[in-house]
């Protein structure tokens, strides 16, 4: 046997091994930019590999994006468990609650997959559940102690959430044009705040409890044109990213 020969084997694992390290970088990139919808191809083009590569290594799209999210989705879980321990149930449930909607708004793929159902996402699934059994055990204190409304149950909340949660990309995506009159030059583009989720949020907390809680909401209201610009990027003409003109 040649040298190159026995050689052979462990250059391509190397090769191998690099080339899923390619891809689950490319797809993140790629996921977190458009969604989980993005084509697959363009994630094998930023990874500088052909099509057959990729699924090689991951025969399904539902393989890819258990490989690419583990790990962020396993740190959903540890904040569902410091919120179970916190000794006051509502600051546990709103702190939780920030904590995934922070991941929510940095990351369309983390947002698709953690407001949607994607079959075969064995990680997802245990998220999932993990998740619901927090909203659950932090809900039942809290009517436990008059705290929320006796009538609101477990699914109420995460369909809410969920509802809410598919807006954050939108809300952190969107851009207006400045009229004269804003204050800034005319023209120029400015963006809504990138914690913009924050004041709906309380909004759809205190309409959780029994009795109103005075202070301010967090974050400044939208705008008229930046909620105009929100709609459009919920919309399914909004542009995705590798779409846009170089520079826009």
């Amino acid at each position: 046997m040649t040298v190159g020969a026995r050689d052979g084997a462990p250059r391509q694992r190397r090769d191998a091994r690099r080339n899923r390290e390619l891809l689950l970088e490319a797809a993140h990139e790629v996921f977190t930019e458009q969604g989980l919808d993005a084509p697959l191809d363009v994630i094998a083009r930023r990874a500088g590999v052909g099509n057959a590569t990729l699924y090689r290594h991951f025969p399904t799209r539902a393989a890819l994006v258990d490989a690419v999210f583990r790990d962020s989705l396993t740190g959903t879980m540890d904040a569902g468990e410091r919120a179970r321990r916190a000794p006051d149930a509502w600051a546990g449930l709103t702190a939780y609650l920030e904590a995934v909607f922070s991941t929510l708004a940095a990351d369309r793929g983390s947002n698709d997959l953690m407001t949607t159902h994607l079959r075969g996402v064995g990680s997802l699934e245990a998220v999932h559940e993990h998740n619901r059994g927090t909203v659950d055990a932090l809900l039942s204190r809290l009517r436990d102690e008059g705290t929320v409304r006796a009538d609101v149950t477990t699914e109420d909340v995460l369909f809410g959430l969920a509802a809410l949660g598919r807006a954050v990309p939108a809300l952190t995506a969107a851009t207006t044009t400045t009229s004269p009159t804003d204050g800034a030059a005319p023209g120029a583009a400015t963006a809504a705040p990138p914690d913009a989720w924050r004041r709906p949020l309380a909004l759809f907390l205190a309409g959780l409890r029994t009795a109103p809680v005075a202070g301010a909401l967090p974050a400044p209201a939208l705008t008229a044109a930046e909620l105009g610009e929100v709609l459009r990027e919920l919309g399914p003409h909004r542009t995705r990213a590798g779409d846009r003109a170089p520079g826009a």
